[in-house]
């Protein structure tokens, strides 16, 4: 079979070069349980009405609770928290255990210790392919003045200023 476009290690290697902030998403599964995982996808629509997108593989437990959930909080992890972003990343059986958070009034977990946190309605998914990207209307958020984790060529980096 023949693809078009670059190959992945290429892809990855050009895209590592794009230095980007860490969030942790967060939902509810269709039972109610709270779901979340490390992502860097976060990007900004538009100012009026305020939109923002994140893109979310299809085979990833995320994927079933932005398909038929109505609402997401993204979490900008904070230079101190890459062990949280290591933790969402993997397949961890309980990734919330031992995690200090709260929930906004919809029960979507807002991390403690954030750099800022994004509340978002989903408005579109549209198919991006292996991935579903999920565009969202900002409905809620606070911001701090800590230092962000950042992602760079394959490790974790901070700001220097």
């Amino acid at each position: 079979m023949t693809t078009r476009g670059v190959e992945p290690p290429q892809f990855r290697q050009m895209l590592g070069r794009f230095a980007t902030g860490i969030t942790v998403l967060t939902s509810r599964m269709p039972d109610g349980e709270p779901v979340g995982m490390t992502a860097n996808s976060l990007a900004s629509v538009s100012l009026l009405p305020p939109l923002v997108l994140v893109s979310v593989e299809k085979g990833h437990d995320m994927h079933t609770a932005m398909e038929q959930g109505t609402h997401y909080v993204f979490n900008i992890l904070s230079s101190e928290q890459e062990a949280l972003s290591r933790r969402f990343a993997a397949a961890e059986p309980d990734r919330f255990k031992g995690v200090s958070y709260r929930e906004t009034d919809r029960g979507i977990v807002i991390l403690d210790g954030v750099v800022a946190h994004i509340e978002c309605e989903k408005q579109a998914a549209v198919p991006g392919g292996d991935h579903t990207i999920f565009v969202g209307l900002v409905v809620g958020g606070e911001v701090t003045d800590k230092r962000p984790l950042l992602y760079y060529r394959g490790g974790y980096a901070g700001l220097s200023r």
